[in-house]
């Protein structure tokens, strides 16, 4: 017998642009029956163009996908935006039909595609949670003797008998993934929906979610944390644009898609022409980009690649005193640090004749964690005056190809995660009396002092 649990062939969905029918039936009819005679629409006011039917204008969401998933296997599914990768889960959860090819799967699948999918509003959290054992063929008390693990793993055993449509978007996705997850389906389909989580829920969904594969049933689990992918994951397919462009062992798949996102952000930017580069009658950018330090085989800055960013730039101005200023900032908009050319002691307070400057700052590695990082750009005269600003100077990303077998899966909270040098030493022979062991519990866990 065959150990296959999930087989595609020659899969694919296109979708039509544009408004699908006019709303009713009779209006459906008209329009049909003036394009049989050759008629304009017979809705359309004068002068109005008829943009919401587009003939032909469709687009491949999926284009000859094929694949093959065995028993016990965990397959991450990764790629950009658009890739197609939540239609694929939608079909092997029959929530949408292919256009061709066909997809099956073996045994019962349970999917966390979308928050609340597969949640009627009206219905309370445990009502939900005994219809979804239905719907994955469980009976009643089999659902029942798993409604515990459930309640305690999502947290709400305070509004089980609340209706889910009263729930937080937290809330909801806390239910459906412990719902998922609990009900032991021979397949579990995982979309990027525990991004809608904190950083404790993703951490102990993806726990659970290494718990799972371990117990031999099938995952497909689809995620931007490349981090998580590797971890849970032995395969990974790569899909862009509704095709597969790698499949194969996770690291390498991961590694070469990683290294085509990086040329996605503008890492260099080069003005040739001073008249019309960015800057003044003071100063004028030629060239800022990031430069790895070591002439790496994959391109990626890694979370441990020491790098340099060097700003090339004319100063105009006889004798004037000027430094290069860098602001880092992280995704969410913060400011990470501020470095720049007045650290040089040389140059710090020196005159400058007109002619064209180099300023290369040196980022050691394990200083940045993992993500996306913009630059800002300041020219300042006499280490006080900004005399010119560029906010969107370059943007870089720092990815973590850390290879981890258990614990903490995801990103690490912070900016920065630096490689600190550590040290435990034996002082004294010494410990507390026995009485106060007894009396604060060898597994109670004590709170650091606050301070006042």
């Amino acid at each position: 017998m065959s150990d296959t649990v999930i087989s595609v062939e020659r899969l694919s969905k296109v979708y039509r642009l544009g408004q699908v029918g006019t709303g009713t039936l009779t209006n459906d009819l008209k329009v049909w029956w003036a394009k049989a005679r050759g008629k304009p629409n017979p809705l359309l006011r004068i002068g109005q163009t008829d943009h919401g039917n587009r003939d032909g204008e469709t687009i491949w969401a999926l284009k000859d996908v094929n694949f093959e998933v065995k028993q016990g296997e965990v397959l991450g599914i990764i790629g950009r935006n658009g890739a197609g990768k939540s239609t694929l889960l939608k079909i092997l959860s029959q929530v949408t039909a292919p256009t061709q090819g066909c997809a099956r799967v073996k045994g019962r699948v349970a999917s966390l595609l979308e928050v609340g999918t597969g949640f009627h509003p009206e219905l309370t959290g445990r009502e939900n949670t005994y219809l979804n054992g239905a719907i994955l063929g469980m009976t009643k008390a089999e659902t029942g003797r798993k409604l515990d693990e459930i309640v305690a793993f999502a947290e709400t055993e305070k509004f089980m008998d609340t209706p889910v449509k009263r729930y937080s978007s937290g809330m909801l996705v806390r239910l459906a993934f412990a719902v998922a997850a609990h009900l032991e389906p021979e397949v579990l389909l995982v979309d990027e929906v525990l991004a809608v989580g904190d950083a404790a829920f993703q951490k102990k969904c993806l726990g659970k979610m290494g718990d799972v594969a371990k117990g031999g049933r099938t995952v497909l689990f689809v995620s931007h944390n490349m981090v998580a992918v590797q971890s849970l994951c032995g395969d990974a397919v790569w899909l862009d644009r509704g095709s597969i462009t790698r499949r194969g062992r996770c690291s390498q798949v991961v590694a070469e898609y990683l290294q085509s996102s990086a040329g996605s952000g503008s890492s260099e930017q080069i003005w040739d022409d001073p008249a019309t580069a960015p800057g003044n009658e003071a100063v004028r950018l030629r060239r800022v980009g990031v430069c790895l330090e070591r002439d790496l085989a994959s391109g990626l800055i890694t979370m441990a690649s020491p790098f340099r960013i060097e700003v090339d730039w004319w100063n105009r101005v006889k004798d004037a005193r000027l430094t290069v200023a860098l602001h880092v900032i992280d995704e969410q908009g913060a400011t990470a640090f501020t470095t720049g050319s007045s650290l040089d002691p040389q140059w710090r307070d020196r005159p400058l004749s007109v002619g064209l400057y180099r300023s290369t700052g040196y980022f050691p590695g394990n200083l940045f964690n993992s993500g996306r990082y913009r630059v800002l750009l300041l020219v300042v005269r006499n280490l006080s005056t900004i005399i010119y600003r560029h906010d969107d100077a370059l943007s870089f990303d720092v990815v973590d190809l850390t290879e981890r077998t258990e614990g903490w899966l995801g990103r690490e909270p912070g900016v920065l995660q630096p490689l600190l040098r550590w040290t435990t030493e034996y002082v004294a022979e010494e410990s507390p009396s026995a009485d106060a062991v007894d009396a604060l519990g060898v597994d109670r866990e004590i709170p650091c002092p606050q301070p006042k």
